[in-house]
């Protein structure tokens, strides 16, 4: 491939003599045999309450079972330079209670003192998000190291052309060149385990109304729309991977 071919497909035009040779290496200062590996930082239980209204398709005669799962989407220990775990750092969770509701729905041809019904389900998601401080860790994080940034230039004296006495210079730094030193730090961000749950949930109707036809069993009744009130429980723990000697 030719410079001509990169110049006109691609970003960057590298030289062919750029210098392809071996890298150089020293080994990092006061690093002795380590290993990277995942440190507890907190095992905590997290409460929240949660209130929904969930709708169903078709009359619901009763509902008959409801499976739960906890979903966490999110799990974020927000940590920076300047974070105290002495005073407390932030947990962000988010995430969903999946429901698999089956649920007993009358068939359209009954009409007798006897109630014939199918078996359905309804699936749903009931969103859940919350902040929590960690204050009780059982190892401290190791906080981010900020990236620095800083430009340089050199002085030059130039020319000031015509109308200008040809002693007097312009000194001042080279706008027409940019200078800098740069470091980026490639920090490791604490992570999450979702370790178990617990659901404690209460079930209304609120728009029920009797069977019809009116010789269906009195106490029989049909609903649409439901009020859940929950109140869920669950443990987490916090990781991230720290370096420690082997000796």
């Amino acid at each position: 491939m030719t410079n001509d071919h990169k110049g006109k497909h691609g970003c960057v035009n590298v030289n062919q003599s750029a210098s392809r040779n071996e890298c150089t290496n020293v080994p990092t200062p006061g690093l002795g045999p380590s290993a990277n590996i995942p440190v507890t930082l907190a095992d905590i239980t997290v409460s929240d309450h949660l209130v929904a209204n969930i709708h169903f398709p078709d009359p619901v005669l009763e509902i008959k079972d409801i499976k739960k799962r906890v979903k966490i989407v999110q799990c974020r220990l927000l940590i920076g330079p300047t974070s105290d775990p002495a005073t407390g750092i932030p947990l962000f969770i988010k995430g969903f209670i999946r429901k698999n509701i089956q649920y007993a729905t009358p068939c359209p041809h009954t009409k007798s003192d006897c109630v014939a019904s199918e078996m359905r389900s309804l699936t749903v998601d009931v969103p859940f998000e919350c902040v929590t401080v960690i204050t009780d860790f059982l190892t401290d994080p190791v906080l981010p190291v900020v990236n620095t940034r800083s430009e340089f230039d050199f002085f030059r004296a130039q020319n000031l052309g015509h109308g200008f006495p040809e002693k007097d210079q312009l000194l001042s730094s080279d706008l027409s060149q940019f200078h800098q030193v740069s470091t980026q730090n490639y920090n490791q961000i604490p992570f999450c385990e979702l370790v178990s749950s617990s659901i404690v949930q209460w079930d209304e109707a609120i728009d029920r109304e009797p069977l019809t036809p009116h010789h269906a069993p009195f106490e029989e009744g049909t609903f649409h729309n439901i009020v859940e009130k929950t109140f869920l429980q669950f443990r987490v723990r916090v990781f991230q991977n720290q370096q420690f000697p082997l000796t």
